[in-house]
C-alpha cells in the first residue's frame, strides 16, 4: 500500500493489517480525520479486503465510493477519512469487488449466543451511525445475567467465528455477524404525528363511553339542555307557569 502524501510503500501483514492514527496499528496515518483504529486490511487466501470499523466519522472510501466491507483489486485508491492510499501488488482474480467475502456456512449457535450477539449489535443497528457496540456489561444488563457469563459467551463465539485475538474484537465480531445477515437491522420505530395527543395513547375514533362523557363533549349531561331538549325543556316550563 503506497501512502500518496508520503509516497512510502507499505508491506501488508500476511493476515490483518491495521490501519489507524494511533500509535499501536500497523499502518499509522497522522492526519486528522483518521480515527486511531480506522480500518483493518485482511488478507484471505489470493483475496485482499478492507474493512471500516465504524469508529470514525469520515469513514472509508474505495475509489470515492464509502464501504463497510469490500474487497480490493489492484490499483484501487483507498481513503481513510482524508487520507488518500494505494493499493498495488494484489493479483488479479475474476471476483466482483462490490461482493463481501462471507463464509459459505455459518456456525451453529445456542439460544444464548444468539441473544448476545443481538444485544452486542444493537447500538450498530440502531438509526445512530458510527457507534461500538454493546460492552459486557450492557450485554449483561440487557439480558439480566452477570458480566462474567457475557464474556465466557463471547469467548466461545471468538472462536467459532474465528475473530483473532486483537484491539476491538467485540468490533470486529459484530462486523462479522452483521455481514453474514445473522443480526438484522431493527424496525423502524413509528413516531405519532404533531397534534393533539390522543387519549390514553387511542385514537378519538376508539374512544370508550367515559371519554365521550367528559365536559364539552357532544352528549355530556351540564345541566343545561341544549337542542330538541331544550326546547321540550322550555315548553314544559311554560306550562307549568
Amino acid at each position: 500500500m503506497r501512502i500518496e502524501d508520503s509516497g512510502l510503500v507499505v508491506p501488508l501483514r500476511p493476515d490483518v493489517t491495521t490501519v489507524g492514527r494511533g500509535r499501536g496499528v500497523d499502518i499509522r496515518l497522522d492526519d486528522p480525520s483518521v480515527s486511531r483504529l480506522h480500518a483493518e486490511i485482511v488478507r484471505r487466501g489470493p483475496y485482499v479486503y478492507v474493512v471500516d470499523m465504524g469508529l470514525s466519522r469520515n469513514g472509508t472510501r474505495v475509489n470515492g465510493r464509502p464501504i463497510a466491507r469490500r474487497v480490493l483489486e489492484d490499483g484501487d485508491v483507498v481513503s481513510f477519512g482524508t487520507a488518500r492510499c494505494r493499493m498495488g501488488g494484489i493479483p488479479r482474480e475474476e471476483v466482483d469487488p462490490d461482493v463481501e467475502l462471507r463464509r459459505a456456512v455459518a456456525p451453529e449457535l445456542t439460544r444464548r449466543e444468539v441473544d448476545v450477539l443481538t444485544a452486542l449489535c444493537r447500538p450498530a443497528l440502531s438509526d445512530e451511525a458510527f457507534v461500538a457496540p454493546a460492552t459486557a456489561r450492557d450485554i449483561a444488563g440487557e439480558l439480566v445475567v452477570t458480566e462474567a457469563a457475557v464474556k465466557q459467551h463471547l469467548l466461545r463465539l471468538y472462536q467459532k467465528f474465528r475473530i483473532p485475538e486483537g484491539a476491538n474484537r467485540r468490533t470486529r465480531l459484530a462486523n462479522e455477524v452483521i455481514a453474514m445477515g445473522l443480526v438484522r437491522p431493527l424496525p423502524p420505530v413509528h413516531v405519532p404525528q404533531q397534534g393533539r395527543p390522543p387519549i390514553d395513547g387511542r385514537p378519538p375514533g376508539m374512544r370508550g363511553p367515559a371519554e365521550a362523557r367528559r365536559p364539552g363533549a357532544p352528549g355530556h349531561a351540564t345541566g343545561h339542555p341544549t337542542g330538541p331538549a331544550r326546547a321540550a325543556h322550555t315548553a314544559a316550563s311554560r306550562r307549568a307557569s
